[in-house]
């Protein structure tokens, strides 16, 4: 498995929201190309990059900035955040994105995923994002009635590139890892998954890492890292050593 830096925009700053809260956010800077270098000089495979303003209204909002950081960064991008349309699907692959992330529109209208799917097979990663036992949708700011198993099932035979398992309630807090709703997803899930939410420290990567053999792809951290309580240098030697 791998470890995904995360870098979430609002107002064109790197922040951090405390379970997906837009009220409770911390900021640390407005170099957002900065991170994204030191990131991937320190040996990161891979960068996880949310618009979040675009997430609360519906559209990207940071999309020139997103695609000129794709134009300084050699390591892939996974770009989410107000993805709705084909047109957004399309600018920014074109632009150099690897995979767009969709989530709240994967959620509404399974048939537009079906077709983006079959347009850009491997290109598109689904974030289920979680609160309980069910899916959240438009930043998070509402609950579906969907349970997270029964749609991650859905996906099975669709194209994807991943599926992202975002805890929201650890999201943003550093309170350790949530096993057991991943372990049921790596159960249901024929796509390999990314865990979000909660991965704070060396600790919370030695149980994860065992998982990578059940379809675990990676884990993404973003306020640990950015408050050292998860040593970046140190996290991306220990996945690369043998277990």
């Amino acid at each position: 498995m791998i470890l995904i830096p995360a870098i979430d925009l609002k107002g064109g700053k790197v922040v951090r929201l405390f379970q997906g809260d837009f009220s409770k956010e911390k900021v640390y800077g407005d170099a957002p190309l900065t991170y994204a270098k030191h990131f991937e000089k320190v040996g990161a495979k891979r960068l996880h990059i949310v618009d979040l303003d675009g997430a609360k209204e519906g559209r990207p909002v940071h999309k020139d900035l997103i695609l000129s950081l794709v134009k300084e960064i050699c390591i892939p991008f996974q770009v989410g955040g107000g993805i709705r349309t084909e047109e957004d699907v399309s600018s920014y692959l074109e632009g150099g994105v690897s995979q767009v992330i969709l989530g709240t529109k994967a959620v509404e209208d399974l048939s537009f995923l079906e077709r983006l799917c079959d347009k850009f097979p491997q290109r598109v990663i689904v974030s289920v994002d979680v609160k309980g036992e069910f899916v959240a949708i438009s930043g998070w700011l509402e609950v579906s009635s969907v349970r997270y198993l029964d749609f991650i099932k859905r996906l099975n035979d669709l194209p994807l590139f991943a599926i992202i398992l975002t805890l929201i309630e650890r999201d943003g807090t550093q309170a350790g890892i949530d096993l057991e709703r991943l372990t049921k997803a790596l159960e249901v899930s024929r796509h390999p998954l990314i865990l979000a939410g909660g991965v704070a420290t060396i600790e919370d990567l030695k149980l994860l890492k065992p998982l990578s053999q059940k379809g675990l792809f990676g884990a993404i951290s973003g306020r640990a890292i950015y408050e050292g309580t998860l040593d970046l240098e140190a996290a991306l030697r220990y996945l690369e050593t043998p277990s």
